[in-house]
């Protein structure tokens, strides 16, 4: 059997042909996990990003393993965190299980700050965390409306976050079974300072109007 490193040297460090050689041979699934902790560098992100394909491609082969990627939401190093993040919304569309419970809070943690990728990211899950368990929704807006008051690198890093969250609230909204708050947080947007993030305050309170 082929090794990752194998794969990803013959590959020259392309994750999408990783994907596919695991899709071909599913035995070396385990191997991709393996070399999340590989020595060389290329090898653990070539992983992960083959790793995060396959959760949008075949999520039901990654979902046994549903428990170490969430272990990997508190990994120190920030890309394997959101790699993580991605691969848990991925998933979530088929968590008969109901594991991501246990993980609810943890995952939707960096949204108060202070790294705005990182709060960028689960806030982008988010959403496709509330289409995949409208249970959820409304649970999950709540969380993505604490960016309001979050404290990143800088103001205008809000604002860019503020954002994301209004395209991703924006995404869900018609399961919301109270919009006020979320509503609320996009009239406020109406002044934000930055014009992208105004225009998608615009947008979001259009879609409302039309449902």
């Amino acid at each position: 059997m082929n090794t990752p490193l194998a794969l990803v040297d013959r590959a020259a460090f392309n994750p999408r042909q990783l994907a596919a050689e695991t899709l071909r041979e599913s035995g070396l699934l385990s191997d991709l996990i393996t070399g999340l902790s590989a020595e060389k560098a290329p090898t653990r992100f070539s992983c992960a990003k083959a790793l995060l394909l396959l959760s949008e491609e075949r999520p039901e082969l990654l979902y046994p393993h549903f428990d170490f990627f969430a272990s990997r939401l508190r990994h120190p190093n920030k890309i394997f965190q959101w790699n993580a993040s991605l691969v848990l919304a991925n998933l979530a569309g088929i968590d008969v299980e109901d594991r991501f419970a246990a993980f609810f809070d943890q995952y939707f943690s960096p949204i108060p700050g202070p790294v705005m990728i990182t709060a960028a990211t689960a806030i982008k899950g988010g959403a496709r965390i509330a289409r995949a368990k409208p249970l959820l929704a409304d649970r999950i807006a709540t969380e993505l409306l604490k960016v309001a008051k979050a404290r990143y690198a800088t103001p205008e890093c809000r604002n860019i976050a503020i954002g994301h969250a209004l395209s991703a609230l924006g995404e869900f909204l018609h399961l919301l079974r109270d919009p006020a708050s979320t509503l609320q947080f996009a009239r406020r947007q109406l002044q934000n300072s930055r014009p992208a993030t105004r225009k998608k305050a615009e947008l979001l309170l259009r879609r409302a109007r039309k449902s």
